[in-house]
């Protein structure tokens, strides 16, 4: 009985876990760039030592994400850029360590350093780029920064930096907590010139809501079958318990 009860326990809890995995994939369903997590379940046997596992339980992991391109939706704002095709653009994390996202609606704090939607710096050739007081900036395909600085006309511009693009194996990424990617092994990755940007555009989630409802409900179809059998080994134990009474 207490087989049945352990697999069915830990199934309950591990559906409300990939439940949590789905829902958060739905929420950020209108969230620029984001990309999606899979989730799987298995069964792992458990040891206690030394001979034949007689046990198992249920595991939900997210075991990769979904790197498959959002749609492309124009803004005509000169400050967004989407990704064309593979790539990432780097970012400093709040720890200080480059990391990497499709996040492109780009702004310019008060203090001239070239941020995300999410506050983070954006990387350019030398570390996070600082620009200075600008009437105009325009943002190439490859990520080359031209402006016209304060007071000047349109015949000034001029490049003064350029984002840093990157491409690394897929992979060697992992995706962090806070939604942003980064490298397994090898540290930070090196600048790609292949990749290339769409200005005035942004790339949106790769969330399938349909996908995401269905796998949600089918979890909560799971998690009911959980508590029943949960239920019926309760049943089953009382009734045997009787038995033995008798007997």
């Amino acid at each position: 009985m207490d087989k049945a009860l352990y697999i069915a326990m830990t199934g309950a809890k591990h559906n409300m876990m990939a439940q949590t995995n789905h829902a958060n994939n739905m929420a950020n369903l209108s969230t620029d760039g984001f990309r999606a997590d899979f989730a799987q379940a298995r069964s792992m046997p458990v040891y206690y030592g030394d001979g034949h596992p007689t046990r198992a339980f249920a595991l939900t992991e997210s075991p990769a994400t979904d790197f498959s391109p959002g749609p492309m939706k124009q803004t005509g704002r000169d400050l967004d850029i989407a990704i064309q095709g593979d790539g990432f653009i780097a970012v400093q994390a709040p720890d200080g360590t480059e990391a990497y996202t499709r996040a492109g609606s780009l702004s310019i704090d008060p203090n001239g350093i070239l941020r995300n939607s999410a506050g983070l710096a954006v990387m350019g050739n030398d570390g996070p780029i600082a620009l200075p007081a600008l009437q105009k900036m325009e943002i190439g395909i490859d990520g080359t920064l031209s402006i016209v600085a304060q007071g000047q006309g349109p015949e000034a511009m001029v490049e003064i930096d350029r984002i840093k693009l990157v491409n690394p194996d897929l992979q060697n990424m992992t995706k962090g907590e806070d939604g942003l990617f980064r490298q397994i092994v090898g540290g930070d990755a090196f600048p790609d010139a292949a990749v290339t940007v769409v200005s005035g555009s942004l790339e949106g989630s790769n969330v399938n809501a349909i996908h995401e409802f269905t796998q949600i409900l089918s979890l909560s179809r799971q998690y009911e079958m959980q508590l029943k059998l949960m239920s019926t080994v309760k049943e089953n134990s009382e009734h045997s318990a009787r038995l033995l009474q008798i007997s």
